[in-house]
């Protein structure tokens, strides 16, 4: 809360779901290894195909958060709400473990 306080410009609280990235051998590998991903809930996941041919899934949550706290140096929440923030965060975070 001090460091917030202070500070004179936009501050976000963000908190960055899991990512996983795969490099594959087969198209066939990487479709299988995103079904999977999918149907165990990870749904923003996706497989990209490089110039080269290099075959990379990417393994997503959704479990981003990205809440504005001040503008231009002034605080726009209570500090109970930044504790409820945090709190969400660490349960997101355990939701990746």
């Amino acid at each position: 809360m001090t460091a917030l306080e202070k500070a004179t410009g936009d501050v976000v609280f963000k908190f960055e779901p899991f990512v996983l990235h795969v490099l594959c051998q087969e198209l066939q590998d990487a479709q299988l290894l995103h079904s999977v991903a999918i149907d165990s809930g990870f749904r923003n996941s996706g497989i990209t195909v490089g110039k080269g041919g290099k075959i990379t899934v990417a393994v997503r949550s959704t479990h981003c958060l990205e809440v504005p706290l001040s503008h231009k140096g002034r605080l726009m929440v209570s500090e109970e709400y930044i504790e409820f923030l945090v709190h969400v965060a660490n349960q997101k975070m355990e939701e990746n473990i």
